[in-house]
Order: structure tokens, then sequence, then C-alpha cells
């Protein structure tokens, strides 16, 4: 029920889908006619209708599900609601049946009811809708339905009330139903995408829809139903005389063909090609002929002349995303000695060998591979053709993770990469072991693709594990942090759904605890591991209790004190214990007085955990919210971060720690800080908040404040600004932008990512206006500084494009709800604008902070307002 597969050959039948019929009736459009006062004298009693005022009355609406002239439900009527600016429901109907118990006759009645007195009603109009449509596909997705004034819907087969017009019965040209079918392509993806044309498509179409409304004598309801991950048919349908011969044409005695019976189409589905991904035989032996083995002597000593060069440049610049043309291949393969210089070049190289070809795949292993061990550079970056030989680090890291995704089928490819990865230091492992430990995924994976296909003997041979596994446990064995993460999560993983993959992990577990037990001080070890797994347990069951319960939040509050401050749940003093959300901090127990619930949805816990040396550490726990999004937005910003940083570029960036303990709960660290929001409300603009922090009378252009705190500001804005537009966060508001008293600035609740976001036209780039007041406007020099700061980081990380796509890329089968289901390279691949030069690139990204949303203002009050009244 997530988006529509559009994947033609891929359906599901009517008998597997076990759900509820359910859908939305979303609203009525169109302009109900009013009644005259000769009217309104001769009926009294329309006094209570309507349609005799401008005034909105209560409308509902009415369905049954029929099929054959027979009820199959009783009926159902949405819930009362006083109308105020437009007839808009937005409420779901389940009905009880199920959708595989549907006969193919099935409809649905709607009819919408106004008052007309004292307990009696008058039907506005009524509406007969087929829940299958053509081919005997299940209907989905958005749907507008004709309602026929004045009557109530007619359930029968051939019924007068449907609830698609003909062209003729809608007037002729119907702009509004031409524009609805466009969109159903768009969100389909049939239609390219254009984000600044779309804003502006949108916004000419909503104009359209308010004018057709206006003139239009139509009244529409418009309804929701589910969209299916595939399309669900009814049944396929069978011949009724499958082994019967047609008749013979009659003889002819004219020159006319004789007149043959209409081909009847309305029943035609589409099959699978069992042949559909075979070579095809003309192109598999031209690339034969053109990769002919006796040519490799000569191959050897190849050299491309300048454009060649200039080609080979260009496929190199390609993101991994992007696959070859069988020319490019071919390409690649006969400058594939010379191409061994360049680290850029070993994927590329690899993504244009046939796998199916033993010859190829074993020079392609056993005598190119090694041959890249020397090639150039580390790193994550660019290193093109002719830009030297390298530095004789090999290929860099970006491109050893893309050979850990599932495009690669050669256990000996994927071992390659692993050992470029084990010349990584601890710290900058780290940064990658989310997607180190997705990868383990491909491994069993690539084994099944190898057995699936007609692998050589060579390869077939080497189908032996790539050691990524050993190598993470070896890594994790002897350092106690990285072992910490690494621990947290696998137990994740194995908590998950997925039964497969929970035992491929829960074994990886087993063999990992067995070599901390055999290792040096491996008893001590497992014993805080159980103690952190017992911390984490107590502390999830709390925050479930609290988030259920109905309590306000000062009694949820005393509650969690009394609680922590039990000697029963052994809380307030413990043994010294590894933090998990960050092994290097050492907890002694949780202070109970200082310890609070947050206001939100969720009610979140705020703990206080007393510290080995003294100190206090504030952590926020949550129960009910899967955190993994966060835990991989804060991994990126956390190594982007790092990225500048290695340019001398220092943003003041704050990517706090984040861990997942389990699929719908986890912990995060908590900074000391405001909400612009809160800080408005308080203060009047955040100015007035730095200055009462951090006051200086005598600073100059700094408005009152110290001039490193303002400098902190404006550097912590660009990084920000930066950072979540290459990760498309949405849902920014002004209670999820905080800022420090020192004047960091930072965002959390990261909710909604890579372009998805539950308002209108969103900005690209997040900078609201109480930012830019506190650098002094929009001509200050401080607000000059932050475009600075924003265009050279994106510069920079520009250049680490490939390595944030393979970071990515790594998640996709992670169940992440904003990775799963999207297009994660194209959305990314959509910000960097790598098809731009530098200087046009800093255009574009100047032109995107200059835009405004018209809506963002009013939306951001919008929610200061139900923040208020949310106690």
């Amino acid at each position: 029920m997530d988006k529509d597969n559009r994947d033609d050959f891929t359906f599901a039948k009517l008998s597997d889908l076990k759900l509820p019929v359910t859908f939305r009736i979303s609203e009525l459009s169109g302009t109900r006619p009013k009644k005259s006062f000769t009217e309104l004298l001769a009926h009294p009693e329309l006094r209570f209708h309507g349609v005799q005022s401008q005034a909105l009355s209560d409308l509902y609406v009415t369905c049954q599900l029929v099929a054959d002239n027979k009820p199959l439900t009783i009926p159902f009527r949405t819930s009362f609601k006083a109308f105020k600016n437009g007839y808009t429901w937005n409420e779901y109907i389940s009905l009880p049946i199920r959708y595989c118990d549907l006969p193919l006759s099935s409809q649905i009645t709607f009819t919408v009811y106004d008052s007309a007195g004292p307990r009696e009603t008058v039907p506005v109009g009524g509406t007969t809708w087929r829940v299958f449509g053509k081919k005997w596909t299940l209907r989905r997705g958005k749907h507008r339905l004709h309602l026929w004034p004045g009557v109530e819907a007619d359930p029968s087969l051939d019924t007068t009330t449907p609830s698609k017009l003909s062209e003729a019965g809608s007037g002729g040209r119907d702009e509004m139903g031409r524009l609805e079918k466009m969109v159903k392509k768009y969100e389909r993806g049939d239609l390219p995408k254009s984000e600044w044309l779309d804003n502006l498509a949108f916004r000419r179409m909503e104009e359209i829809h308010a004018q057709e409304t206006e003139k239009s004598d139509n009244l529409y309801l418009y309804i929701d139903v589910p969209r299916f991950d595939f399309p669900v048919i009814f049944s396929e349908p069978e011949p009724s005389h499958p082994h019967t011969p047609l008749p013979p044409l009659p003889p002819t005695t004219t020159s006319n063909p004789p007149l043959q019976p209409p081909l009847d189409t309305s029943h035609l589905f589409t099959l699978v090609d069992p042949e559909i991904d075979r070579e095809n035989p003309v192109e598999d032996k031209h690339r034969r002929l053109v990769r002919s083995h006796r040519s490799s002597p000569y191959d050897r000593e190849l050299k491309p002349n300048a454009k060649i060069r200039d080609d080979l440049a260009q496929i190199l610049s390609y993101p991994p995303s992007l696959p070859l043309t069988s020319e490019e291949k071919d390409l690649v393969w006969k400058f594939r000695f010379y191409l061994t210089r360049f680290p850029r070049g070993l994927t590329k190289f690899l993504k244009s060998v046939t796998w199916r070809d033993p010859g190829e795949v074993k020079q392609a292993v056993e005598e190119l591979l090694p041959m890249w061990v020397g090639g150039g550079g580390g790193g994550g970056g660019s290193n093109g053709i002719g830009q030297g030989d390298g530095d004789g680090k090999g290929i860099g890291t970006d491109d050893a993770l893309e050979l850990l995704g599932p495009g690669t089928v050669d256990s000996r490819v994927r071992a390659f990469a692993v050992r470029q990865l084990s010349r990584a230091p601890d710290d900058e492992l780290m940064l990658y072991l989310l997607q180190l430990v997705q990868a383990l995924k491909f491994e069993s994976a690539a084994s099944d693709q190898r057995s699936s296909r007609s692998v050589s003997a060579a390869s077939a041979a080497s189908q032996d594990d790539s050691g990524l596994a050993d190598f993470l446990i070896a890594r994790a064995v002897k350092n106690e942090v990285l072992g910490n993460r690494f621990n947290w999560y696998l137990m994740v993983e194995v908590a998950l759904e997925d039964s497969v993959m929970a035992k491929m992990y829960g074994r990886l577990v087993f063999k990992f605890y067995r070599s901390i037990q055999d290792s040096e001080d491996g008893p001590n070890r497992r014993e805080l591991m159980r103690r952190q797994a017992e911390l984490v347990s107590s502390l999830a069951k709390r925050a479930k209790e609290l988030r259920q319960s109905k309590d306000p939040r000062p009694k949820k509050i005393e509650k969690l004190r009394s609680f922590l401050a039990d000697t029963k749940n052994n809380l307030t003093s413990i043994p010294p214990l590894p933090l998990p959300l960050n092994a290097r901090i050492q907890v002694t127990g949780i202070i109970p007085e200082k310890s609070s619930v947050f206001k939100s949805n969720l009610f979140p816990m705020l703990l206080y955990f007393q510290c080995s040396d003294g100190s206090e550490y504030p952590i926020i726990f949550k129960d009910g919210d899967d955190m993994r999004q966060d835990q991989l937005v804060i991994q990126l910003f956390t190594l982007m971060d790092r990225l500048l940083r290695k340019e001398n570029l220092d943003l003041k960036l704050s990517p706090y720690d984040v861990l997942a303990t389990g699929p719908s709960q986890g912990m995060a660290q908590f900074i000391p800080s405001k909400t612009i929001a809160a800080i408005v409300s308080e203060h009047g603009a955040l100015l007035n908040y730095l200055r009462a922090n951090y006051p200086d009378e005598g600073s100059v252009g700094t408005y009152g404040v110290e001039p490193g705190v303002v400098d902190t500001f404006v550097r912590s804005c660009a990084g920000y600004c930066v950072v979540t537009y290459i990760l498309g966060v949405g849902d920014r508001h002004l209670d999820n932008l905080l800022l420090a008293p020192d004047g960091h600035f930072f965002h959390v609740d990261f909710g909604y990512i890579l372009g998805r976001d539950p308002k209108p036209f969103p900005p690209p780039v997040k900078v609201c206006k109480e930012m830019v007041d506190a650098m002094g406007g929009a001509q200050s020099t401080h607000y000059a500084r932050f475009k600075n700061f924003c265009f050279t980081a994106f510069t920079i990380l520009r250049k680490s494009a490939n390595l944030i796509l393979n970071l990515v890329a790594l998640m996709v089968d992670a169940n992440i709800p904003d990775i799963k289901h999207r297009d994660v390279h194209e959305q990314i691949m959509e910000k960097f604008r790598l098809d731009l030069t530098e200087e046009e690139a800093i255009k574009h990204f100047e032109a995107l902070l200059n835009e405004t949303s018209y809506f963002t203002a009013v939306l951001d009050r919008i929610h200061d307002l139900a923040q208020y009244w949310r106690a």
C-alpha cells in the first residue's frame, strides 16, 4: 500500500489479498444550485437546507458495497462534521469484508445527503463506483466521482448514476479531468520531474481547479483507495472452449474482405517472457568478436588518442548509479590495461565485464583486479584521466563501498574491497560501520545470483565468503567503542521481522560473542554488554508505559522520577558502565530530580546520566519511533562534517549521537538548547537570546553579542543549510530548529528525508526569516559570509558525491521507509548537480538560497498554535 509498482510484468492475485476493503472519502467539489426566494416561501422547511444561503450545511455521505443487485454490507455513513470553508471529510471507511471475497461485479454506492427539516434529509446527489476496472484489475489511487444531482445512488448493474461521465455527457472538454490524469502519470513517474517547474505547475492547477469549480454545474466527490505494491487482478479469464477450433470463414463472392467480429481486448493480460533477460545472440556474438581474447597482448600496449581519452574521462566521471551502454562497456574493456593506472577505473571496468563469460571473468579477477592495488589515490577524491598516476594507495573508500553493494556477484571482488577497507583506521571505519553491517545482506544475495547464472568454473570455484563478517568482528573485538556500536547494529537487525536475515545476523552475533569471550578480558566485556541490554530493556519498558498512559505530562514526570529514585530498580547508583549511546562515556547512574518527559506526541524521556568523571550526560530515550532514519542522517552529517574539516572548513556542526536500540526505540544525545519557536516567544528575537547569554556591549558589528558566538551561529547555519539540502530533509518548522546559548544552531527530528515533506511546496534550502534577522538582515556582512560558507561547503561536498551516494545506496534494503520506496540515487544526484561546472553549481545554489516559499511563514505559525494548544 505504499506506491504503485510500475512493473507491467508483475501482479498479485485478488485471492492473496486478505485485507479489509478500505477507502478514504476526501472532499466534495463543485457549486451547488441555490434555491430561489419564492421556493423558500413555498417550502419554509428549506430554512434548514444549506442550498438556500451562502452558509455551508452539515452534509454527510453514505456508502454501501453491492454486487449483482444485492447488498454485501450494511450502509455506512461519515461522522458528523461542521464545515467552514469547504466540504472536506478526509475520513477513512473500512468495510467488514475482505478484498479476496469480492465478486467481479462489486460496486460501491455513494450518496450525499443534506438536511431538509427536522429529522428529514434530502439527497444532494448520488454516484455508483465500480471496484474493478479494465482488465479485471482492482482500482487504486485517487478518483473523482460525478454526483448525479438530487437522486440517490442506483445500485443496479446497469446503474443510472455511473461515477464517470462520457465525453459527450461531460459537456465536451473536461480540463480538470485531463489535469488529474496527468497528475496520476506524474505520481507514477511516467513524466519527468523538474522541481521549480513542478511548483509553478501545481500552483497553476490550483487556480484552474478553482475556476473550473466556479463555472461548472457538476458536483464531484473525491475518494482515495489504497495503492498496493503490485497491480491486483481478479483472476485470469479462461476460454469457455479452449480446444474447439474456430469455424471456417464463409466463401466470398466479392472483392471486399469478409466482415469479421471485432476483437475483444477487454480481458488481455501481460505475460512474462521467460527469455526477456537473456542475451541477444546477435549482440552476444558481436561482443565476443569485439573482445576477442586473441587481441589481449595487443590490448596491453594500447593507448587512447586524445578523443578517446576524453571519452574515457567522461565515463570515469559517471556517478555509481548511471549504467554503461554496450558501446561504453566495449570501450572500457578495450582500454582496460590502460585504465589500471586510474583508481576510478576499477568500478567502471567491473561493470563492463560479462560475468557469464568464463574467459572474461578469469582475466578480470585473476589478472586485472590485482593490478589496481598499486593504482592511484585513496580517499574519496576524483582522480580522473590525465591527472597523474596517484600515490600508490589503491582504490578509494567510495569505490570499495560500491563494490560491496548488491551489484557485485563475485566474492573475490568483494574480498578485494574488504582488503581496501582494512587500511582504514577505526575512527574512519566507525563512519561506515552502519552501511557495512547492511552490506552483509548482499553476501548471501550475491551467492544466490551466482548460483542462478551460468557462471564459469573459475568463478564458481571462488564462491566462498568475501571475509567481510570476519573483518568486522576482528576490528570490533579489538576496539571496544567500535564493538559497542557493532553489537547494537546487530541487535536491531536480529529484532526485525525478516526471519531469513534475522537468522543470518543471529549467527553473526553468536560468532561475535564467542570471539569476545576468547579475547583478553572477554568475560568482563560480555558482562558489560549484558548489563547494557538490561538497562535499555528497563528504560524501554518505562518509556512505553509513559507513552501509553493517559496521565497529564506533570503526572508522567512524577512517575518517571519516582521510578528512577526507587532503589529496587538500581538506576540511581550502578557500577561504571559504558553508555550504549557512546561507549567512551562511563556512567554510574541516573539523576532522578533532573529527568523529565517532553510534551511531544510520543512523550520521550529526558534522562541525566551521572558520569564517572563527575560530569553529567543528558540523553533522550524514545519508544514508539523508528530512530534508524535519524541514526542514518546523523551519521551522514558526521561524515560531511569530517569532509569539510579535512578541507580546513569548520562550520561548527553539532552531529549529536543517535542510537537505535530496536526497530521502534532508541536514544539520542541531548544538547542543552531551545527551539527557535520558544526563543521567539520568550525573547522576541534570536539576537536577544544570544545577547542574554553572551553579552558584549563593546562589540562592533556583532549587535552586542560576543563575536565568537555570532561567528559560530553564522557558520552552523551555513553548515546545516547545505547538509539538509543534500539529504532533502523535510518537515522543517520552528520547533525542530534549535539554538544553543553559545550560538550553535542545529536541526533535530528527521522523519522526512530525500524530498519527502508534509508541507506543500517546501523550500529546497531551509533558511527561515528568524535566522536571517539574527545575522543582521539579507544586506548585512554576516549574511554575505553565510552565503560564502554555503558555497564553499557545497563545492567541497560535491567532490565526495560518490561516497555519499554509495553509503545511502547500501541502506536501500534496511527497511527504512524514506529510503526503501524511493530512488535514492536520483534524489541525491539531483541535489549535487554534477552535470554543472563548479561556477554553475554555485550560481544554482545561490538561486535556491534566494527562493522563498509562500507558505513557509504561515505554516510555521500554524504549527506554533498547534504546539500551544497541546498540553
